[in-house]
């Protein structure tokens, strides 16, 4: 995990040396539609650029949905295992695979796709994606208090300074997107706290049905 994530690190550092090497710091500024890789792909391989751009995104997005589409049906699974979800989605069929969770998130994507285009569903995501892997980390204090005694297999390395430094600088980045790009964070910050009254109706129905 260390060597993975210093890897895309390296990588992200040196795409964006290869963008101001090649691209003067107005047009990085301005490129159209945000698209600075784009742009700088244009001044390197001409009007082969867009293909070529469109060929790499498409690779790497592909990468990403197979983890995302295996990831996603076992969350449903495992809220439904909990009474926290619809009961069929905490089912498996015939080859172990939560078959109905994964039509349920198949319908739910399908439906974001038709909801705007791929930059904007990407600021969405974005935003929620960080502000869940704050609530993450902030976790760990939670249950290091909490839960002083319990087995701990994984440490969290150079914790509390790293974890909190996290949460820190992930704050930070959720601000900026609230004031830099309120059009679509506002929304995906309020698609999120819908989260918190239909998980309290979940919950007390999975408590009332344990009480029966």
């Amino acid at each position: 995990m260390a060597f993975g994530t210093i890897l895309v690190i390296t990588l992200y550092v040196l795409a964006n040396v290869s963008y101001i090497s090649v691209l003067p710091m107005e047009t990085i500024q301005h490129a159209p539609e945000d698209r600075v890789g784009t742009a700088a792909a244009q001044v390197i391989f001409g009007d082969n650029a867009a293909a070529i751009m469109a060929i790499a995104i498409m690779i790497s997005t592909f990468g990403c949905v197979n983890g995302l589409i295996l990831a996603g049906a076992r969350v449903y699974y495992a809220m439904a295992q909990n009474g926290l979800f619809f009961k069929k989605a905490g089912e498996l069929n015939e080859h172990g695979v939560p078959a109905n969770g994964l039509i349920l998130q198949g319908i739910w994507a399908a439906l974001l796709t038709l909801s705007g285009t791929y930059g904007n569903l990407l600021d969405y995501v974005i935003f929620a994606a960080l502000l869940f892997y704050v609530l993450t980390v902030a976790g760990i204090f939670v249950l290091r208090r909490k839960r002083p005694e319990a087995e701990r297999p994984y440490k969290a390395w150079g914790y509390p300074v790293l974890p909190a430094l996290y949460i820190i600088f992930a704050t930070l980045i959720m601000i900026d997107l609230l004031i830099y790009k309120p059009t679509y964070t506002w929304p995906g910050l309020g698609i999120v706290l819908t989260g918190a009254p239909v998980y309290f109706f979940w919950r007390r129905r999975a408590v009332r049905h344990a009480e029966a």
